[in-house]
């Protein structure tokens, strides 16, 4: 199903946009001064195109329904620099107040795309999560979950970007639940007979005790209904290791536990992924956040290249429709 995007009244009204386009709205209007223009996006860099959809539905609520065109490419297109994602032919003054947040929407998600994807590319198979959430602010962090999933990720731990996502909301449990209860164990008994069964009982198991003492410990008190443990050691005690994943691994099946698996989370990035893929650490799962919610946006540049039909460019560009044979008509 297509995910709905909401509108924010802010955005329609203009007062996110650069103050100059503001202006110029008003003083082409007060002048009878409205042409078809034809405008296109690009980015920057190359990267994973994101954003689209949302930017689609923007164009829809304020384009006219009558002598409006719009062309576009796919959301989770791979891009390449100055390719044309997004063609715009419409009467200036109906679109013209959205350049900055087309260009916003569009640069923001096709960085944090881009970034899931690396992250998925480095993990060769292995399940990689959006766990970033917290790294950004409420107002756009189920956009960026979002983001992370047309990037890659099998899910995401936010429940708007999940349902904005159409997949189903992932997380364990805060190491702020296990300090509140004050045992690892005595909270995650508490976590299976509290919540419904179809929540994954995966345990954090690095708040009190030694990962693998908590691992066995948590196994041997919920058993075959534990699915996983999840290691997230603070980099003050040197963060998850290949070397901590293998022995946890390695006492979880000598006590009869070969079911359950393991997650791992805590300062990933491609760089880390790529090391325990490559030295076999059997990860079942990464919890990726601070590399997606960091990733620079891919900037977007909107031109105009046709006024009234008759080709044009400010300096430096090339007057007239550039080409771009994968663009689909949209309307």
């Amino acid at each position: 199903m297509a995910p709905t995007f909401s509108l924010d009244p802010e955005v329609l009204s203009g007062d996110t946009a650069d103050v100059y386009f503001q202006r110029t709205i008003s003083v082409l209007k007060r002048a009878g001064i409205n042409p078809v223009v034809t405008m296109e996006f690009f980015p920057q860099r190359d990267g994973i195109l994101c954003g689209m959809r949302e930017a689609l539905a923007l164009l829809e609520a304020v384009l006219p329904k009558e002598g409006s065109e719009v062309w576009a490419l796919e959301e989770g297109t791979p891009i390449q620099r100055k390719e044309v994602a997004l063609r715009i032919k419409a009467p200036y003054t109906s679109f013209g107040l959205y350049e900055t947040a087309l260009c916003g929407i569009l640069a923001h998600c096709t960085g944090w795309a881009t970034a899931a994807r690396e992250c998925v590319e480095a993990a060769k198979g292995i399940p990689v999560i959006s766990f970033g959430a917290r790294h950004v602010h409420p107002r756009v962090a189920a956009v960026m979950d979002y983001a992370a999933v047309v990037g890659g990720c099998t899910a995401c731990s936010s429940i708007a970007g999940a349902r904005l996502a159409g997949v189903v909301a992932a997380g364990t449990m805060p190491h702020a639940f296990i300090l509140c209860v004050g045992d690892t164990v005595r909270a995650v008994e508490l976590f299976d007979q509290i919540l419904p069964p179809d929540v994954p009982r995966i345990a954090l198991v690095d708040t009190f005790k030694d990962e693998v003492e908590e691992s066995v410990r948590v196994a041997q008190a919920l058993g075959s209904r534990l699915q996983g443990v999840r290691l997230d050691t603070p980099v003050e005690r040197g963060r998850v290791t290949i070397e901590l994943v293998k022995e946890v691994r390695a006492h979880l099946d000598l006590h009869g536990f070969p079911h359950v698996q393991i997650v791992v989370s805590g300062g990933l990035n491609p760089e880390r992924i790529r090391a325990f893929v490559e030295a076999g650490a059997p990860v079942n799962a990464f919890g990726v956040g601070g590399y997606i919610t960091s990733a620079p946006p891919n900037d977007f540049t909107a031109d105009i290249h046709e006024v009234e039909g008759r080709p044009v460019a400010k300096r430096g560009r090339i007057p007239g429709i550039t080409p771009n044979p994968r663009l689909k008509r949209i309307w």
